[in-house]
C-alpha cells in the first residue's frame, strides 16, 4: 500500500476535500430549486461555514491566539455552555460562553485525557461547584492529537447531562481540529524542510569558488590594488547575501544582483573565455523565488559547462513576462553531458557534489509551487544546457 495512503496529515486533506464536495454537491442541488429546501441543506451550509472560519486559525498550529479565535466557532457546532481548548500542560488556552468558574474541573479531566489519551465524562455528582445557580450539568474532555500524540484537549462544558449525543458531536469536532492541527504540523514540517535544504545549499557552495576566488583577488593585490578591492567587496557581498538568514524566498532583481557578483568573481579569473548575456524583463523583477533558485544554475552552467571548454563560451540568462508566469532561462554552450548521466549524478550530487544544487532547486520549486513547476533541463554532449524555470507570479503563502 503507498505510504500516503496511511498518512493521517494527508488524509486528514482529503476529508476537508470531501466536505467542500457534499458542499458543492448540496449547493448544485440548492441552486436548481433557487432556495433552501430543507433544514438539512441548511443545517449544511451552516455547519461547512462555521468550519471554514475556525480553520485559518486552527492551521497555524496550537497556541493562546489560534485558541481563543477558533474556539467560539466550535462552540457554536456544538451548542453548549461554554467550550475550552487547553494545550498539552491543561492550562486552558481559550473559554468561551459562561460558568469559567469551572475551568479546574476541566484542567483535571485534561489530565487525565493527556494521561490516557481517552474522551473523559464527568457529571454534575463528580464536579463541584459552590453556586446554586450554576447550570452546568456535565463536562467533557476529547483529547486532540497530533500525528499520533494527544497535544491537547478540547472542553464541552454542558448544561444538559452529558449523553451519547454530545459525546459523538465531541469526538467529530475535537477529530475535525486534530486534523488541522495536523495540518499546520505538516505546514511546519516542511517549512522546516525547506530552511534545511537551504542550508544544505549554503554548505554545497563549491570550496573551489571560494579558493578560486581569494586567490583571484590576490592575483590583483600588487598589479590592481584597486580591482582586487573590488573584488573583494563583491566576494563579500556575495557571500553575505548567501549566507543570509532572512526568509525563504527573495525576488528575482535580489537574485540577479547576487548573480552579478557571482559572475564579476568568475570573469576576474576566466577572463576573454567567460562571456555573459542577460536580458530580464523590467515587469518581473518583483517576481518571488525560492532563495538562492538562480545561483545555483548559473555556477552550474559555468563550473560544468564553460570550465572544461577550451577556448570558453557564453552563459545566457533571460527572465520573461508569460503572462500569470516569470519564465527564466540559464543557457551555456559549454560541453553538454548525457541525459541520463545528468539524471544518475542529481541521485547522488549531495554525496558527490555534482552538478551542485540542481536538484535541490528542484526540490524546492515544487515544493514552492507544485509539481509542475520542477526545472526543466535540455542537454546533450557537445550541444551545451538549458535549464528553464517557470515561476508563477502570484502564489498563496510565497512571499518575501
Amino acid at each position: 500500500m503507498p505510504s500516503w495512503l496511511t498518512d493521517p496529515r494527508l488524509l486528514a486533506a482529503v476529508g476537508v476535500l470531501v466536505a467542500l464536495v457534499i458542499a458543492v454537491l448540496v449547493y448544485r442541488r440548492v441552486k436548481r430549486r433557487n432556495q433552501f429546501a430543507s433544514p438539512l441543506e441548511r443545517a449544511t451550509f451552516s455547519t461547512l461555514h462555521t468550519v471554514s472560519l475556525a480553520a485559518p486559525a486552527l492551521r497555524e498550529g496550537l497556541s493562546e491566539g489560534s485558541a481563543q479565535f477558533a474556539v467560539p466557532y466550535l462552540r457554536t457546532l456544538l451548542d453548549t455552555e461554554a467550550l475550552s481548548m487547553t494545550g498539552s500542560d491543561c492550562v486552558p488556552l481559550a473559554w468561551d460562553g459562561e460558568a469559567e468558574h469551572h475551568s479546574l474541573d476541566v484542567r483535571q479531566y485534561a489530565e487525565k485525557v493527556m494521561r490516557t489519551g481517552r474522551q473523559q465524562v464527568a457529571s454534575r455528582k463528580d464536579i463541584e461547584c459552590g453556586s446554586q445557580d450554576c447550570p452546568v450539568r456535565g463536562i467533557v474532555v476529547v483529547p486532540l492529537e497530533v500525528d499520533g500524540n494527544v497535544a491537547g484537549t478540547l472542553a464541552a462544558v454542558s448544561a444538559d447531562t452529558p449523553g451519547p449525543v454530545l459525546l459523538r458531536a465531541s469526538a467529530e469536532v475535537a477529530r475535525y481540529v486534530s486534523s488541522q492541527l495536523e495540518l499546520a504540523d505538516l505546514d511546519e514540517s516542511r517549512a522546516r524542510l525547506n530552511r534545511a535544504e537551504v542550508r544544505a545549499l549554503r554548505a554545497q557552495i563549491s570550496p573551489h569558488f571560494i579558493y578560486n576566488a581569494l586567490n583571484t583577488v590576490a592575483s590583483f593585490i600588487r598589479t590592481d590594488p584597486e580591482r582586487a578591492r573590488e573584488l573583494l567587496m563583491e566576494f563579500a557581498d556575495f557571500t553575505r547575501y548567501s549566507f543570509r538568514q532572512a526568509g525563504e524566498y527573495t525576488t528575482l532583481a535580489d537574485e540577479l544582483k547576487n548573480i552579478d557578483r557571482y559572475l564579476a568573481l568568475e570573469h576576474a579569473r576566466f577572463g576573454n573565455r567567460l562571456n555573459v548575456k542577460v536580458q530580464v524583463a523590467p515587469e518581473v523583477l518583483s517576481v518571488v523565488l525560492p532563495f538562492l533558485a538562480l545561483q545555483p544554475l548559473v555556477e552550474n552552467a559555468v563550473r560544468h559547462g564553460l570550465s572544461g571548454k577550451p577556448g570558453g563560451g557564453t552563459v545566457s540568462l533571460t527572465a520573461e513576462d508569460s503572462g500569470a508566469e516569470c519564465t527564466i532561462i540559464v543557457e551555456d554552450d559549454g560541453v553538454g553531458m548525457d541525459p541520463q548521466a545528468l539524471k544518475e549524478e542529481n541521485r547522488d550530487a549531495h554525496l558527490s557534489g555534482a552538478h551542485v544544487g540542481l536538484g535541490n532547486v528542484d526540490d524546492r520549486m515544487r515544493s514552492a509551487f507544485g509539481p509542475d513547476y520542477g526545472l526543466v533541463v535540455e542537454t546533450e554532449r557537445g550541444a551545451g544546457t538549458k535549464i528553464i524555470l517557470r515561476v508563477p507570479k502570484f502564489r498563496a503563502g510565497v512571499r518575501v
